[in-house]
């Protein structure tokens, strides 16, 4: 059936609607009332952008740390009882070769660093250097303390705010530094941030070139960079308000600028390419728009939401920073996902054939059935047995050095060496002792303190343990400062760490910044088992749901775990074993960063899936119109292959761009995606996946009667 419509003053347009689904029609609507929808999402990127250009100063510095755990405990004791002298307090390092720190220089270096923290009530009581505590042992360095009177990540600004001033007081041979966890986490996030702002710069043009390659169009390329850009400024508004009501950390944003723009493109990629085809084939603008988005928007809608359900079960884990990285990626994904269901199809109703315009010459030759792809997949037709046992080898090749991973927190090393935190650190350990940057602290009933000094002064690896302090309120607290004879990040730190805790009196809790790590490294371990079976069950049933079918199911879950268990044996032969570390330009600590293995299976599962809904629901709307799974699998690739394979170009591109970063983890992060993207697009999704199709045959798609009573029906042919 066909109506007619009047569009925005526009001469009537004839439209087909009656035969569309639910998002051919909402297309329609978007195209017909073009005004309204460009007048919302203007009203919403005004009043979310007027607050996107403050997101890296209003979002959270800290949140590393896992919730209920004992070393919070012992951070929350040390504020309430001990002016602050926590883990979150900021430890200024005052150095001199020449003079000592009882010297009348030194003494008014000092009274200068607690006069810069007297103006802000961020921080509390001031505790200046003490022999045989905070004195190296030659007496020329020295560690003034400032409690924290505020929260993690208030410290955090509070040292952005002041470092710059407290490094200025450093001159006539005496050096100051701000040092201690507030301080790292203010000198890296700026390095983080840094980077990320770089590589983006970088990956636009970079991503529009390969946007002209794949279109041919300028005007069709530039349509995903400016939904990236849309999506991108409403969850940088978004992150900033969400902001006023918890924190969420500045790492959200880095990583929804990442995904914005590689989960835009992809989504904008496949929408377009379709709109295109069906303009070409001699539709008008709202009968292309519907079926646009009846065939390609319904997999773009049912990719988003995999991707959402995916990132969902990080917001398991009890720390505040990887949750709220979670957030700000999912926030970046709604927000692409509703500009691609919503203006999209305005614009490109609007546009219609214009959507071609400003085409390069080889672009009118282009055809949505590649006849490459068809080729390829009459290639693999033919012959699956020797592509699938090549892919197969070469993944689980590249998965078997994932066995030996290694996971911790990060060390001083992820900060640049230039950083002031670093040079602190460095010059405590260097005066002080190779553990002097990471004391533990211990905190325990005023009755336990001498037994618990006598234990830990016993323990194996703890080279001093200061006398007990009771805490200045009368609360019956003591508080003691253990020194370990190895480096915080030193793998024995966790085993120093278990014994102190088993075998100090029941009254007594350690913490302190290295004791934070290993317990939210603990945390991450333990989640882990159960954020990838979550991830996995709900993949598979979002598939069901998608495809009716659950064998193709169960494979295109099953097949997406070798792209994620090849990239971290990658990231395993890089950043653990340091293969071409010269050539990327780092030094490697022997480990993969610790939050890596939970977020970056959620990112890489979620886009991996991504791609198997693109090709699988391509492959869907073909055996749903021939009933031929020949068919299916070869005009599946035909027509979903160039766009997997130009939104995986755009994916690594942009990911790659990271790996050029100076701090390790955007450079794992990077690395560790890009070659996931590469591996999942190529070996997966354009090999392996179509040969089990071409397998599986009719069995791919076959569903019982009672499940398809079960499951709402879905279908995607238009």
């Amino acid at each position: 059936m066909t109506r007619s419509t009047t569009v925005d003053g526009d001469q009537p347009t004839t439209t087909t609607t009656a035969e569309s689904g639910v998002l051919g029609r909402m297309g329609v609507a978007m195209a017909t009332h073009t005004k309204m929808v460009f007048g919302v999402w203007l009203i919403v990127l005004v009043a979310l952008g007027a607050a996107a250009p403050s997101v890296f100063g209003s979002l959270a510095g800290a949140g590393w740390q896992a919730n209920g755990s004992e070393s919070v405990q012992v951070r929350q004791l040390a504020e309430q009882h001990f002016g602050g002298n926590s883990s979150a307090a900021v430890q200024v390092v005052v150095h001199s070769d020449s003079q000592t720190v009882d010297s009348p220089r030194v003494q008014q270096t000092l009274r200068e660093v607690g006069a810069v923290f007297a103006g802000d009530a961020r921080f509390g009581a001031v505790i200046t250097p003490q022999p045989g505590m905070s004195i190296s042992p030659d007496g020329h360095t020295g560690i003034l303390i400032a409690g924290a009177n505020a929260s993690t990540d208030d410290m955090v600004k509070a040292v952005d705010v002041h470092k710059a001033e407290l490094t200025a007081l450093s001159g006539d041979g005496i050096e100051v530094y701000p040092t201690g966890a507030s301080a790292l986490w203010s000198d890296f996030n700026k390095a983080n941030h840094d980077a990320m702002i770089q590589a983006e710069l970088f990956s636009w043009p970079v991503t529009l070139a390969i946007m002209v390659l794949a279109f041919g169009s300028l005007t069709a390329a530039g349509l995903p960079l400016l939904l990236t850009l849309a999506g991108l400024v409403a969850s940088a508004g978004g992150l900033v308000l969400l902001n006023e009501i918890t924190p969420i950390s500045v790492w959200a944003m880095n990583f929804a600028m990442m995904f914005a723009l590689a989960l835009g493109i992809d989504y904008a990629l496949f929408v377009v390419s379709r709109f295109r085809d069906a303009v070409k084939n001699g539709g008008d603008p709202r009968s292309a728009v519907a079926e646009t988005m009846d065939t390609a928007g319904k997999a773009v809608a049912l990719s988003g939401l995999t991707v959402l359900v995916s990132l969902s079960a990080v917001l398991l884990v009890p720390a505040p920073a990887v949750r709220t990285m979670a957030v700000g990626i999912m926030l970046a994904v709604f927000f692409v996902l509703l500009a691609t269901l919503t203006l999209l199809p305005a614009v490109l109703g609007t546009l219609g054939g214009k959507v071609n315009a400003g085409s390069l010459p080889w672009a009118k030759r282009q055809q949505h059935r590649s006849p490459r792809f068809a080729a390829w997949g009459e290639l693999l037709h033919r012959h699956p047995w020797p592509f699938a046992i090549g892919s197969l080898l070469v993944l689980i090749a590249l998965s078997v050095p994932v066995l030996g991973l290694k996971v911790a927190m990060p060390s001083i090393e992820v900060v640049p060496t230039d950083a002031p935190v670093r040079q602190g650190y460095e010059l405590v350990q260097g005066q002080m002792g190779e553990g002097a940057p990471g004391m533990l602290q211990i905190i325990a009933p005023t009755a336990e303190g001498t037994e618990t000094g006598t234990t830990a002064a016993a323990t194996d690896g703890i080279a001093m343990v200061t006398p007990p302090q009771p805490a200045p309120d009368g609360s019956g607290y003591v508080m003691l400062q253990a020194m370990p004879t190895v480096d915080p990040s030193d793998a024995r730190m966790g085993t120093i760490l278990d014994t102190l805790r088993a075998d100090l009196p029941p009254g007594a809790l350690v913490g302190g910044a290295p004791a934070e790590n290993l317990d939210l490294q603990q945390a991450l371990n333990d989640y882990f088992p159960l954020i990838v079976g979550i991830i996995l069950i709900l993949g598979f049933v979002l598939l069901l749901v998608a495809l009716q079918a659950p064998l193709i199911a169960i494979l295109g879950t099953v097949v997406s775990l070798l792209s994620t268990a090849a990239a971290f044996g990658v990231a395993k032969l890089v950043f653990q074993d340091g293969h071409g570390a010269s050539l990327l330009g780092f030094t490697p600590q022997g480990f993969l960063d610790g939050w890596g293995p939970v977020f970056f299976f959620a990112m890489i599962f979620a886009i991996a899936m991504d791609y198997t809904v693109f090709l699988l629901a391509t492959a869907k709307e073909h055996y749903e119109r021939s009933a031929d799974p020949k068919v299916a699998h070869v005009d599946g690739l035909a027509h979903s292959g160039r766009v997997i394979f130009a939104a995986a170009a755009v994916m690594v591109a942009v990911f790659f761009t990271f790996a050029l970063a100076d701090p390790l983890p955007p450079k794992e992060m990077g690395i560790i995606l890009g070659v996931a993207v590469l591996l999942d697009a190529v070996l997966i999704r354009l090999i392996l996946l179509p040969v089990l199709l071409r397998l599986t045959g009719h069995a791919a798609w076959w569903s019982p009667a009672w499940l398809r009573k079960v499951l709402p029906k879905i279908s995607f042919s238009h």
